[in-house]
């Protein structure tokens, strides 16, 4: 690794003052940022080693018997608990022996609960009806230590064993309880049930929901990117009517998402069975989500219409990008390794996540049952987990962005067009991991310090809600507003930073400040261009977010028992999201970069022979056509060269 004050030099000199110098010399920047990334991970390290050891996720997923036993799975040996340790390999269910006579105080059932092969489908009268249930199927309803051969004959059977009768009972899927089928019984058993559900910490039921809707989960992302990757194609092979087909099919999607929300909202409001509270939250949910789609539904139908006139000279400046990106057809694969990256992370991620929600102690009381103390520590580790996740993926993002910077700076500073550099991608990689980790570090740090507190702000405006201070949650909202104002504008500052570090080799302030300038004096021409090319790649992310939240609202409406499944709906939203913004921002990159790339090269040069630009003939074109469609982007052909020469692109 190149770093320590070493310079990679060019053939050229390094010009005088602080001029803008297209790769003329690089060197390492922000090294102390990326010490202070490094020590952050340590930790983060340290609460995954933490996490394994004292978490025990497999019992909140798939239920645990009295004696600390996960049924399913095969067990350690709990200190004070002789029956604890043992294999349920072969034992799913749980079953309660007192199942028709439930109670439940400080959250904790009156009953035993056992580790079960199967649920008994017929009414047991007698021992000898238990004694030959175990014997045929292998599942023993009585407490581990007695034999099924001392059913009939060990005068503690009446403890040990299932009050009789024994009522018929089925597994319930998601906890994989045995509900009893008889009215007397499903009377007693199922409001206690629903209590224990309800009242479960909501963080705890929204993992449960997460982990049983995984598979659908899974599919909704992989349809995500499968249409993520039909608007990367029409954004590369882009054409006036298939721009008119995804302005239609947004307008479309989303009205009928709109009227899908609330069609299951008054579904779910008129269903006279709900009694869940995840049912319930689930309503709230759905409305929420009805009224939010339809309100951006109708904004962004509203911008269509005041947009439609510049469809076409979007076409033209996609048309442009997709150029420079035939030039360097590897740019658009940086998504599909970034998601790749970012999958593997937020695999990591859930997994200690899931670990840390279980933490716990576990100590024997006194009829050797077990039970389990929280630990007091969780709380703080799971706030440092949850900054490493936005830290971390912003990191692997910036990555991204200065891949793509380097990638494009390094063709379009080149003079020699019709020989282009040779493995840009594979150049500017190296450039990132030799000299300018700590500058991503540092940019993905300040996001991450702003993200932050809008996190905290939504948690208060959380529990300030139902109480009354409305000017309380009016200063939150304005402040988490601001915050997101701040964010934006951070976000773009700091894409355009790493360009400047791309071209210059400076550290990430020096890049800011060069960039801002350069944007401050250009900004009129930012706001006639940038527009129309961010608004169209906004059109694309929301029909990949629509469409996929559709498949999403279709898939959980059947999954609504015991499990919030707008958490997992928000996941998908969020992801689609994610993914259509991990792959269309080639597109959103390379129009920025283009843009200040040719900023900086009316600032640098005047065209004449001495100073010819850089740019080439379909980036003239393209700003003179815009200059005519707006009347506000400097024209190249009258710069601000000495006697008016006219200004030649590079050929």
């Amino acid at each position: 690794m190149a770093c320590c004050g070493k310079y990679q030099v060019s053939e050229e000199k390094i010009p005088n003052g602080r001029l803008w110098r297209p790769l003329i010399y690089r060197r390492c920047t922000d090294i102390a940022w990326l010490i202070i990334f490094f020590i952050f991970w340590a930790g983060m390290m340290f609460v995954t080693g933490y996490a394994i050891t004292a978490g025990a996720t497999e019992r909140l997923l798939f239920g645990y018997d009295s004696y600390g036993n996960v049924c399913g799975r095969r067990n350690s040996p709990i200190k004070g608990a002789p029956l604890s340790g043992q294999d349920m390999t072969d034992r799913k269910e749980v079953f309660f022996l007192n199942s028709c006579n439930l109670e439940i105080r400080n959250m904790k059932i009156n009953s035993i609960a056992l580790c079960v092969s199967s649920c008994p489908r017929e009414q047991l009268n007698n021992r000898k009806e238990v004694q030959r249930f175990a014997e045929r199927n292998g599942s023993y309803l009585c407490v581990y230590s007695l034999n099924s051969s001392e059913y009939t004959l060990n005068a503690h059977a009446a403890e040990l064993c299932p009050m009789l009768p024994v009522p018929p009972s089925q597994s319930f899927p998601l906890f994989r309880r045995c509900i009893p089928q008889t009215p007397e019984c499903y009377s007693q058993f199922v409001p206690v049930l629903i209590n224990v559900v309800n009242e479960m910490d909501l963080f705890h039921r929204i993992i449960a929901g997460i982990m049983t809707s995984k598979d659908s989960i899974i599919g909704l992302c992989a349809l995500a990117v499968v249409f993520s990757l039909i608007m990367v194609a029409i954004f590369r092979f882009i054409a006036v009517i298939l721009v008119h087909i995804l302005v239609a099919l947004v307008v479309f999607g989303l009205f009928f998402v709109s009227s899908v929300l609330w069609w299951l909202y008054y579904d779910h409001v008129t269903d006279p069975s709900i009694e869940l509270e995840s049912e319930k939250e689930n309503s709230k949910f759905l409305l929420a989500f009805a009224v939010g789609t339809t309100v951006i539904s109708i904004i962004i139908f509203v911008l269509i219409l005041v947009m439609r006139r510049r469809l076409k000279l979007m076409t033209e400046l996609f048309r442009v990008a997709s150029e420079t990106i035939s030039a360097v057809p590897l740019l658009l694969l940086q998504p599909v390794w970034t998601f790749i990256i970012l999958i593997f992370f937020w695999a990591y991620w859930v997994a200690v996540l899931l670990s840390l929600g279980t933490a716990g102690t576990a100590y024997a009381t006194n009829g050797g049952h077990v039970e389990y103390k929280p630990l007091s520590a969780i709380r703080y580790m799971w706030w440092y987990h949850l900054f490493g996740l936005i830290w971390t993926s912003e990191f692997i993002l910036a990555c991204q962005q200065m891949i793509i910077s380097g990638a494009v700076v390094s063709c379009y500073f080149n003079r020699d067009k019709n020989n282009p550099p040779s493995h840009p991608i594979l150049s500017s990689i190296s450039n990132l991991s030799n000299y300018h980790l700590g500058t991503v570090a540092k940019g993905s740090l300040i996001i991450t310090l702003v993200r932050i507190p809008r996190v905290v702000l939504t948690y208060i405006h959380s529990t300030l809600q139902g109480k009354d201070n409305a000017c309380a949650r009016c200063m939150v909202r304005s402040c988490t507003c601001c915050l997101w104002c701040l964010e934006k504008c951070l976000r773009y500052l700091n894409q355009n930073a790493y360009t400047a570090t791309a071209i210059n080799g400076t550290d990430f302030c020096t890049s800011a400040k060069e960039a801002f300038f350069i944007l401050v004096k250009n900004s009129l021409n930012i706001a006639a261009i940038n527009s129309f090319g961010d608004f169209l790649l906004f059109l694309g992310k929301v029909f990949v977010v629509c469409f996929t939240c559709f498949g999403g609202l279709m898939v959980f409406n059947y999954q609504r028992a015991l499990q919030v499944w707008v958490v997992p709906l928000l996941l998908v939203a969020f992801f689609s999201y994610f993914v259509a913004h991990c792959f269309l921002s080639v597109f959103e990159r390379v129009v920025d970069l283009l843009f200040l790339c040719y900023a900086i090269d009316l600032e640098t040069n005047d065209g004449s022979a001495d100073k010819p630009y850089f740019m080439d003939k379909a980036l003239m074109e393209f700003m003179n056509k815009s200059s005519e469609e707006t009347g506000k982007v400097r024209n190249p052909k009258a710069g601000n060269h000495p006697a008016g020469t006219e200004m030649h692109p590079m050929v």
